[in-house]
């Protein structure tokens, strides 16, 4: 049977029927629905992890007792996990080990754009690159095979258009899960140098061994065409090739590292030129490069941004493969501009209002919904480097200044556990003086509402234990610590004031929960009372999106401000700007 799956669908799909044990990730886009998806069978032990760093080490433990396993993280998310991942490289895998890195060409929703694939060949483990959701299904017992056979983590490499573009599914019944028990191995488990060293020359046979299996598989494929022209493609670019010319011949690589050369050598020797037409990086293209073969790929094909078939459809048009009655006119509608912005009510809203009040001489930022904060309207954030950095930036800036008086590190709850709290050990260590504020919405809110730490319950939706990070920053030694209610604006800018313009290590924590996660927040809403509307513009300093201009004018020409009653979530911000009785609870609309 066929259905139609998301690439993150069919891997979760493909984790249920190649016997997957254990499975673990962190959220981050364009990989979330992957776990989110697993966390659906049942026959699947599966949980979210604070970390990327963490869901690799707890894979491993998983897969050390002899379970499959499978990781999944965004490309960035391998950054953070690199060091467990270098080191089980040189180990021996018992059970199978996935790990999916979903990178993101064109940055969607990053911070930055890095081709994975130069994870693999740095830590000399086999890369998968499926073109679409039925091989993103199929590749993942592909991997598990080759896990286990090779005992070797292996990396399942996918891109945002990969996860997030649907196909049809060939769907097949689940294999047996099974759990061989985990064995001692000193030689093999324990990586001390003594041991490391051996393992090393075993990675080196293990590299020769799976080059051998390279040559043989049918992960690597060719397609027959027309011409004289070849093209070689791995991922996502074989579709767009496929769109753009459907007769070409193609050698189609899913296994990118390492290479079969012996069969690359034999389709370019076959043709008057070959191109290699792959996203990102020219990683497949180096590689045939350095062993002698003539091929072009990057001084054609672009190596920055997300590559879709207009792009290819130019640059082959550029060079007279395409001809030019042949080549399709695509039209390009005009999509209405949708910048990203904060919903109607987000606690984060009255945090920021109090820093910008206060006059906030620095503010560092973190990855989370917060990181809007920095565009206008509010312009209220000054850095943004990775998850948790805020906090070391901001120490940073005031060991260099000498001061820490105005400096504030913003950081939200799921940020904070993911790599936060070492930065607030930092910060006592080091005698920091800076102000520490976490936004605590209490939720995963960025990736679509998935639990963290501070939730109170996991994937499952099983109850655990929220951890409460008052008594954590205090445990940590952290002596001037406030909780404060952000839609209670006075006395949230009354800390906020104190704290800026103190000569201490202080953690304000805002607490108030997301209006759409886990569930919508339903509260009184407001109204605007037109007749008392001066246009004095404060209610709008907020930056709420539910308040905006109104047609009506006052006496002297300006526009009014009214509520779009539909956006509202009731957080009271607005009513407590207004001073003219303006704002009114919707209980009051008969008055």
């Amino acid at each position: 049977m066929k259905t139609l799956l998301s690439g993150n669908e069919a891997i979760a799909r493909g984790a249920y029927e190649y016997g997957c044990v254990f499975a673990t990730a962190y959220p981050g886009t364009p990989s979330t629905e992957i776990l989110e998806n697993i966390a659906k069978y049942k026959e699947i032990k599966s949980q979210w992890a604070p970390n990327e760093k963490v869901a690799m080490e707890v894979a491993i433990g998983a897969a050390m007792a002899g379970a499959r396993s499978l990781c999944a993280m965004k490309h960035v998310g391998v950054n953070v996990a690199a060091d467990p991942l270098m080191s089980f490289a040189f180990m021996e895998v018992k059970g199978g080990f996935v790990l999916v890195s979903a990178d993101d060409p064109g940055m969607h929703s990053s911070q930055n754009e890095q081709d994975n694939r130069n994870y693999a060949k740095f830590a000399k483990i086999p890369v998968l690159d499926p073109s679409d959701s039925d091989e993103a299904k199929r590749f993942v017992g592909e991997a598990f095979k080759i896990s286990e056979t090779f005992h070797t983590p292996v990396m399942l490499r996918t891109t945002t258009r990969t996860s997030h573009g649907k196909g049809l599914v060939e769907l097949g019944e689940p294999i047996e899960r099974k759990v061989s028990g985990f064995e001692k191995n000193f030689e093999k488990l324990v990586v001390l140098p003594m041991n490391a060293r051996k393992l090393r020359v075993c990675a080196e046979e293990r590299l020769r061994k799976l080059e051998t299996f390279a040559e043989n598989t049918n992960l690597n494929f060719e397609e027959p065409g027309e011409g004289r022209i070849g093209f070689i493609t791995s991922g996502i670019a074989h579709v767009h090739l496929k769109e753009v010319l459907p007769n070409a011949p193609i050698l189609k690589i899913g296994m990118p590292y390492p290479l079969p050369l012996n069969k690359i050598r034999d389709f370019v020797s076959r043709f008057d030129r070959v191109i290699v037409v792959e996203e990102l990086d020219p990683f497949v293209e180096e590689q045939i490069l350095a062993a002698g073969m003539k091929v072009e790929g990057k001084n054609l094909i672009p190596g920055i941004w997300e590559l879709n078939p207009e792009i290819i459809r130019e640059t082959l048009g550029k060079e007279g493969i395409i001809p030019a009655k042949e080549r399709k006119q695509t039209t390009k509608a005009d999509a209405i501009p949708r910048p990203p912005v904060f919903c109607p009510g987000c606690p984060h809203l009255g945090i920021f209002h109090a820093l910008k009040k206060a006059k906030a001489k620095i503010i560092t930022g973190d990855i989370g919904c917060y990181t809007l904060a920095a565009i206008p309207p509010f312009n209220a954030m000054d850095t943004c480097v990775c998850m948790g950095a805020s906090i070391g930036n901001a120490i940073g800036i005031e060991k260099a200044t000498g001061s820490g008086k105005g400096i504030a590190a913003v950081i939200g709850d799921s940020t904070f556990t993911h790599s936060g709290l070492t930065g607030l050990v930092d910060a006592i260590m080091n005698n920091s003086h800076i102000t520490i504020v976490i936004s605590d919405n209490s939720i995963t809110a960025m990736t679509g509402g998935q639990p963290d730490p501070r939730t109170g319950w996991d994937i499952h939706h099983e109850e655990n234990t929220p951890m409460d990070f008052e008594i954590v920053a205090r445990a940590m030694g952290v002596d001037h610590v406030y909780p404060v209610d952000p839609t209670d604006m006075a006395p949230t800018f009354e800390v906020v004031k104190r704290e800026l313009e103190a000569d201490h290590l202080s953690v304000i924590i805002s607490q108030a929960p997301c209006v759409l996660y886990p569930k919508k927040v339903k509260r009184d809403k407001f109204f605007t009372f037109l007749d008392n509307c001066t246009a004095c513009t404060m209610c709008s300093r907020i930056n709420c999106q539910a308040i905006t201009r109104s047609s009506e004018l006052t006496e002297k020409g300006r526009n009014k401000w009214q509520i779009n009653v539909d956006l509202c979530t009731g957080c009271g911000l607005c009513i407590q700007m207004c001073k003219f009785d303006a704002i009114r609870p919707i209980s009051r609309k008969g008055e």
